[in-house]
């Protein structure tokens, strides 16, 4: 017998844990960097965008598999922009979309988050920074999103590193709003002063 010679692809899994989505798991193609924000810290950061996720306009820079732009559509986000480099990733996360709801009001944008912001991104409620730990990535991104105006006045900031990583330089108008830690992983929500 003759074997065609493709060998499968390993998948992983990522689960919606809320809103109109919950339960759903989708698989996607592991990567090297790629990590999905764990479900206990999508369930702490989604519990305190609660007031203000339904119908938020929200950017999931170094969007990898999606998790937490699909999570904050489930929850009744009214827009997301994925933003990553790598093509594969957001095929991905496009055919998620296709399978969630077609016509769901998102756009993949496959380029470099700082360049994606430079160009003149638009204007969002809530963004989404999780890029690769230890890249040094997190400061100018942040620093970007102040300086094009990205990040709405009272909007939010949400920011994952490294618990090894030096917490992140953000700002002068953005205040911490909340911050915890969970196994290697610190993340903090900042809210922009109006």
């Amino acid at each position: 017998m003759t074997r065609s010679g493709k060998r499968s692809v390993p998948q992983s899994t990522l689960r919606i844990i809320g809103g109109q989505w919950r339960g759903r798991k989708l698989t996607f193609t592991p990567a090297e960097g790629l990590r999905p924000t764990p479900d206990r810290v999508r369930e702490t950061l989604f519990n305190w965008l609660a007031p203000a996720i339904h119908g938020a306009r929200c950017l999931d820079l170094f969007a990898g598999s999606g998790a937490l732009g699909l999570e904050a559509l489930s929850r009744g986000a009214a827009s997301c922009d994925f933003v990553d480099t790598s093509a594969t990733a957001l095929r991905q996360i496009e055919h998620h979309l296709r399978l969630l709801v077609p016509g769901v009001p998102a756009r993949c944008q496959s380029a470099p988050a700082l360049a994606f912001l430079q160009a003149g991104a638009g204007i969002y409620d809530i963004v989404f920074i999780d890029p690769p730990f230890g890249k040094n990535l997190v400061d100018p991104v942040c620093t970007q999103l102040d300086v094009a105006g990205t990040l709405a006045p009272g909007g939010m900031a949400y920011v994952e590193t490294a618990v090894r990583d030096p917490a992140p330089h953000v700002p002068a108008r953005w205040r911490l709003h909340r911050e915890k830690v969970a196994g290697e992983v610190s993340y903090r929500l900042f809210v922009r002063e109006r």
